[in-house]
């Protein structure tokens, strides 16, 4: 981090930090999440996983925003967060989806390391970290959902996550403004890998946060697909 990085971060504060809706917000899982949030402001930006610039908008533009595909999740089965990267939204799903299993999936190494010690850190024994590209396991890797966010435009994606999916199994990818774009130009990948209609939901985690996209598609065939 340079001196202006450290200025930059020290005058802008988080607006949402000690907000007491928060607490309320994530509930039971409150104590993991605050925890992460912690540990992403000193070693996830030390080790290059978070920019500093993003410091004072964490709540808001990665962890809030990571917890409003939540809702859309299993309460229970394997649920895979591809390209997990920083752990958004895998750890906040780990932490808000405690009788799932949660598997992080990140083909880096210095990526998967520190999942692996956020993990022990937090407790999350619900959650596996797996160093792997999702195209190399889709013969041995399956869950009932799979999570993405910033990973690939939607083409690609459905390329490495509807593979991962059983019939009925969901896709939820967190998207930004371009979403419905996306969808469109995409339409006919997801079809031939077995995807349904896509949709796009519109959602919020708290009044006055940001608003954000989910495109949920479910995996309608298996056998068959090319």
């Amino acid at each position: 981090m340079t001196h202006d990085d450290h200025v930059a971060v020290a005058v802008q504060v988080d607006p949402w930090e000690g907000d007491r809706r928060l607490p309320d917000f994530f509930g039971p899982s409150w104590t993991a999440i605050s925890a992460f949030h912690s540990l992403l402001v000193d070693e996830g930006v030390r080790r290059g996983l978070v920019g500093p610039r993003e410091v004072p908008r964490l709540w808001e533009r990665h962890l809030l925003n990571s917890a409003v595909v939540v809702p859309f999740l299993p309460v229970t089965g394997r649920i895979i967060d591809l390209g997990s990267g920083a752990g958004l939204p895998g750890i906040v799903v780990a932490a808000m989806r405690p009788d799932a299993e949660v598997v992080l999936l990140d083909p880096m190494e210095r990526r998967t390391e520190w999942l692996l010690e956020v993990v022990a850190a937090l407790g999350l024994a619900n959650a596996v970290v797996m160093r792997a590209r999702a195209e190399d396991v889709h013969r041995e890797l399956s869950g009932v959902a799979v999570t993405a966010r910033a990973v690939a435009p939607l083409d690609r994606l459905y390329r490495w996550a509807l593979p991962l999916l059983p019939k009925g199994g969901v896709l939820l990818a967190l998207k930004g403004a371009r979403a419905q774009e996306e969808v469109e130009s995409a339409a006919r990948v997801g079809a031939r890998r077995g995807g349904g209609l896509a949709e796009t939901l519109s959602v919020r985690a708290i009044d006055g946060s940001e608003e954000t996209t989910v495109v949920r598609v479910v995996r309608e065939v298996v056998r068959g697909v090319r």
